[in-house]
């Protein structure tokens, strides 16, 4: 078995050990002589995977009773336009702080239901930072204070929930979730694409806060659409396999120690980048230091041929999937949770040899 060192933003690497149970359950899943593709999302065997997966987010997110969890299809993107679909109306204002390219395409379907307010942008810096509390400036009574905790394409994260007054947060968690412990109490809305830290793409983790739920305006949405329908109950075939994954990647960020360990586990490993790429001017950071991003770390070098001749040569030392989003260029290295501290250890010796050689 060959496997490199990869660093993709998504769908990105996930767990082996997790990839290993699978494999062996793939035909034949607990003596039913059927795959778990295979049995019917009614089965009392699936509604178990459901019913675990649930209970292993909650107690992992430290969710008590307070929250439905949901697993839907279609992306966060489908959640951009979900989440104003319901909780917010055309004479109601949501806050929208925008520090990237996914907080922009949420901002642009919201605008299709209710009024928008921007207490905070970076766009004319290249979004090349997340703000501090002091800078947001929120509107006057917002329904709700919309953010993405960590913005992949940039390469930066908030270090902590912004300070919104009581406000409920709804927030885009994609490519962070799992990845550090949150204050729940906080939230009145958390969705996340799966293929980042906690599964393979192709299923949408929705959490909600029941009292925000119960602020839903459900006149005029279609049913699939409205959050309620999918409480307490599997309304619609969903992507059950990925559901599967999902239950097992849970179960093995469980046995690893949970999010305080995956806290200090990725923390570790950016610092060992970040060093590297702060150690001289050869490479340089591409957004602020103070909003760095623990799970993409984004670098330039001293130009553009430089960068092509680098990313070749990492895929001749198994380092894999580093080109940085088209849309920015550059170097962008993903350290998911499923990311090995070896991983970045190579990428790091890779680095310093580059340098050597081309410097």
């Amino acid at each position: 078995m060959n496997r490199v060192h990869n660093f993709s933003a998504g769908p990105a690497t996930l767990p082996l050990e997790v990839l290993e149970k699978a494999q062996k359950e793939f035909t034949e899943y607990q003596g039913m002589g059927r795959s778990v593709m295979e049995i019917s999302h009614r089965s009392p065997q699936y509604e178990a995977i459901d019913e675990q997966a649930k209970a292993r987010l909650t107690e992992l997110l430290d969710l008590g009773d307070d929250f439905e969890i949901m697993f839907l299809q279609g992306g966060a993107s489908s959640q951009f336009m979900m989440t104003p679909f319901n909780f917010l109306g055309q004479d109601q204002t949501a806050d929208y702080i925008d520090t990237g390219r996914w907080s922009n395409k949420a901002i642009k379907e919201a605008k299709i239901f209710g009024n928008v307010h921007r207490p905070f942008s970076s766009a004319d810096s290249g979004y090349d930072r997340v703000p501090t509390n002091d800078e947001l400036e929120l509107s006057d009574n917002p329904e709700y204070v919309h953010f993405t905790s960590n913005n992949t394409v940039a390469g930066t994260q908030f270090p902590s929930e912004p300070e919104t007054g009581g406000i409920p947060l709804v927030c885009d968690a994609s490519s962070d979730l799992l990845s550090r412990p949150i204050d729940a109490s906080k939230y009145g809305l958390i969705y996340a694409g799966a293929q980042k830290n906690v599964g393979p793409a192709g299923v949408t983790i929705v959490i909600i806060r029941k009292d925000f739920l119960a602020k839903a305006d459900t006149e005029n949405v279609p049913t699939i659409l409205q959050y309620q329908t999918h409480t307490e109950k599997i309304f619609n075939t969903p992507p059950t396999f990925n559901v599967y994954m999902v239950n097992l990647v849970l179960e093995w960020v469980q046995e690893k120690g949970g999010l305080p360990y995956f806290k200090q586990f990725n923390e570790k490993k950016a610092a060992l980048l970040y060093d590297e790429i702060d150690s001289d001017d050869f490479y340089r950071g591409a957004v602020e230091k103070d909003s760095r991003s623990l799970m993409n770390a984004t670098f330039r070098l001293p130009s553009e041929e430089l960068e092509e001749k680098f990313l070749s040569e990492a895929k001749e030392h198994d380092l894999m999937t580093l080109k940085g989003h088209r849309s920015v260029g550059g170097i962008r290295a993903s350290m998911y949770n499923a990311c090995p501290r070896e991983s970045v250890e190579t990428l790091v010796n890779f680095m310093k040899d580059f340098r050597k050689n081309n410097g």
